[in-house]
């Protein structure tokens, strides 16, 4: 596995850490502590969930322009670990809610441009174990963040605050890696120089690409700085468009964790101080299964795996919203939702990437991000106007039925692309013949 994966992963770790920690205690101490309603809530968690698609696709576009994915991916998280020291001054619903667009927007701008050094840097029949070992990295940040959280909660009561210290000493520690430990990898220049940014990558090295021929050879092929008509015109590629459009499709079925968690807590009625541990059991679901699920992927078709991970998702939602006697529907619920995670978050990328030339992979990505994005803020925010009239349970039910009528037109829609090989770069050489 290359070293920036790994080195990647632990800056995700961290950053993670700081983000989900606050991320555990958002909705409670919003319903709870401010007496907002799921409503108000609806609207913070469609800005989690929506507000980076505003800039994802312009941070994926920078990094392909400009050759340097890993300072704009510096930016975005730079930008959010701000936010994490604004929270400690924030003191009402309109600046939370501010900090949280503001954070979210960095998170637009680092997850293309991270996602992109990462699908550089790995083999390309191993795409997706790549993301998923990065993706264990980065659940084991966002299991420790709710248990911290929680931890903090059960010896400071109404200890909030302390979560947000926390939340910021570990996102300065995240960019502070990032910004000294993960080299400074330049995909276009690396390929002048007639080096393979989708070959294998040299283990002992900083996981940069293996060079093809010496610095100081002719090189194969001079690629030209992406421009607007040049990504433009990868992304009208018909099998991007389709995975744009089924992922669309999903992401307006998918409702924020937050909801799912609420609903458990109501039917349960377990106490607040209880209320981060949701996050740690499916976050540590997803950690168990981010690598073999990858690696399942890459092996049966990601288009699948992608799918199946939303059919675990309406069982997570059933569970959720049945009013049923058994104490263990609740666990079940976190396992499908950790089961959800792995099989989508980092194998929609890991398609994305492999569906563009390397030049419009950071784009690529981008866009089917923003795309999921977007369409969970309409969600989120659809579905906290659902809750607040129909109640909990029917919203639930409501959610899952539609989202499992929907699951076989995406399979239907999804089977060229894990058919179709990879485009690769004109001039490049593909390991063992394969593109």
């Amino acid at each position: 596995m290359p070293s920036v994966v790994v080195t990647l992963g632990v800056v995700s770790l961290l950053t993670d850490i700081s983000s989900e920690a606050v991320a555990a205690v958002l909705p409670v101490y919003l319903t709870a502590a401010l007496g907002l309603s799921t409503i108000a809530y609806g609207i913070v968690d469609g800005l989690l969930q929506g507000m980076s698609a505003l800039v994802r696709v312009g941070g994926g576009w920078a990094a392909d322009r400009g050759d340097r994915p890993k300072w704009v991916a510096f930016a975005g998280y730079g930008l959010s670990a701000l936010t994490r020291g604004g929270l400690l001054l924030a003191t009402g619903f309109g600046a939370v809610t501010a900090l949280v667009a503001v954070d979210r927007v960095g998170k637009g701008i680092r997850t293309a441009p991270r996602d992109a050094m990462i699908s550089a840097a790995a083999d390309p029949d191993h795409v997706a174990r790549a993301f998923g070992v990065h993706r264990m990295l980065d659940t084991v940040g966002a299991a420790l963040g709710p248990l911290l959280a929680f931890l903090i909660l059960w010896a400071v009561p109404d200890g909030y605050r302390s979560v947000f210290v926390l939340s910021f000493g570990c996102a300065v520690l995240g960019v502070a890696v990032l910004g000294l430990l993960v080299p400074d990898a330049r995909p276009r220049r690396d390929r002048e120089r007639g080096a393979d940014p989708t070959g294998p990558t040299d283990p002992a090295g900083p996981g940069g690409p293996v060079a093809s021929e010496s610095l100081d050879s002719e090189p194969r092929t001079t690629p030209r700085p992406v421009t607007a008509p040049g990504v433009l015109r990868h992304l009208a590629d018909p099998r991007l468009r389709r995975l744009l459009l089924v992922a669309g499709a999903l992401g307006l079925l998918t409702v924020g964790d937050g909801f799912v968690y609420l609903a458990l807590q109501a039917r349960d009625g377990f106490a607040t101080t209880w209320f981060p541990l949701l996050y740690v059991g499916s976050n540590l679901a997803s950690l168990l299964l981010a690598i073999p699920v990858g690696r399942l992927a890459d092996r049966v078709g990601r288009g699948r795996v992608l799918v199946a991970g939303h059919v675990a998702l309406v069982g997570a939602y059933l569970c959720a919203g049945l009013q049923t006697g058994w104490a263990g529907a609740t666990i079940v619920a976190l396992v499908l939702i950790g089961v959800f995670y792995a099989a989508t978050d980092g194998v929609l990328a890991a398609i994305a990437g492999r569906l563009v030339d390397p030049d419009a992979r950071a784009t690529a990505i981008a866009s089917a991000q923003t795309v999921v994005a977007v369409a969970r803020m309409v969600a989120s925010i659809g579905f906290g106007l659902l809750w607040h009239t129909v109640g909990r349970g029917p919203a639930m039910l409501t959610i899952a039925g539609l989202l499992a009528v929907a699951l076989p037109a995406c399979w239907w829609a999804l089977r060229p692309v894990d058919r179709t090989p990879a485009p690769s770069p004109v001039g490049a050489a593909s390991p063992g013949g394969r593109s």
